[in-house]
């Protein structure tokens, strides 16, 4: 049997699709229903749902198309061969959803959701471990996503909804982003061992203003630090290599390649000597961040609780 073509649709081929959507969505679970069924009596004692209620959201929905869905035979039907053809996305824009509504529900359990973790490269080899270690024995269920970036780019995450919290440096002040200061974390001059400055254990940072630098590239966090370090010492630092990720900084360091401004690392290297700065005071904060106004699941709530309450005591020792 061909299907007929509806001369009074609702809907024009030039409808907006947001608006094709908006008007359908309701009606794609009856139409399921009696599709599977082929019985708006037996659909409706299924579904639970009147069964004029059920009829008249079919008729719509088919209204809405401007096709027929069903063939009719007396109380019976049986779908076109256009029903057959919708039923197929239907049952997969269905299964979709449930799919989705699962995740999301999963995501926000209290005892097994998850949280999207954004941290710099630096807090990757000790700090963070640590801290999941330690948040993990009262919450051994939670999930993370774990997303190592540069400042900007995971404030980003924030606002794009990728991530739930970050830990960054500097402390964020925007508008649209709550920040809280959570630590500080001294930062070394780091030189070749060989170098003519190895041998103390304190300098001025203007005693270095003649080194060439190795630096992270502009937009992450500790390169505005350096820049603005260096700018109190009374010089602009010469950068002979740009990398995205600080231990590199210092292998670059160890091959005699320059000088850095870098924060402690996890593991010493021997071909490297880490001096004290005296002047200007070298250190970075350390805060946590999150989007203002974006309500928290469980998880997320939890380790926000759990961040706070490491304040001054975040880093390890």
């Amino acid at each position: 049997m061909q299907h007929q073509q509806r001369s009074q649709g609702r809907l024009s081929p030039s409808s907006d699709t947001e608006d094709i959507v908006a008007l359908l969505a309701p009606r794609l679970v009856h139409f399921a229903g009696v599709a599977r069924t082929e019985h708006v009596t037996r659909a409706a004692q299924e579904m639970q749902v009147p069964q004029s209620t059920l009829s008249r959201s079919v008729v719509r929905l088919e209204q809405d198309l401007g096709v027929d869905l069903f063939a009719r035979h007396g109380r019976t039907l049986s779908l076109t061969p256009a029903g057959r053809t919708f039923l197929v996305s239907v049952d997969r824009a269905l299964a979709e959803i449930e799919r989705a509504a699962e995740e999301v529900r999963a995501d926000a359990d209290p005892a097994t959701g998850k949280v999207a973790f954004g941290f710099l490269h630096t807090m990757g080899a000790e700090t963070v471990p640590g801290l999941l270690h330690t948040f993990r024995a009262d919450h051994p269920r939670i999930r993370f996503s774990l997303v190592q970036n540069h400042g900007d780019a995971m404030l980003e995450g924030l606002r794009a909804g990728e991530l739930d919290l970050c830990l960054t440096s500097p402390v964020p002040d925007a508008p649209d982003l709550v920040a809280r200061r959570l630590d500080e974390q001294k930062l070394r001059l780091v030189v070749p061992a060989d170098h003519r400055l190895a041998g103390r254990r304190r300098i001025r940072l203007a005693e270095a203003a003649d080194e060439t630098f190795v630096t992270l590239e502009p937009g992450y966090g500790l390169r505005r630090i350096t820049d603005a370090l260096c700018d109190l010492a009374g010089f602009r630092p010469r950068v002979a290599f740009e990398g995205e990720e600080a231990e590199t900084l210092r292998g670059l360091v160890a091959a005699g390649l320059g000088v850095a401004l870098l924060p402690p690392p996890a593991v010493p290297r021997p071909e490297v000597v880490e001096l004290t700065v005296a002047s200007p005071r070298a250190a970075r904060e350390i805060g946590v961040a999150w989007l203002a106004g974006r309500p928290d699941t469980p998880p997320v709530t939890a380790f926000k609780k759990f961040l706070l309450s490491r304040r001054g005591r975040l880093l390890p020792d």
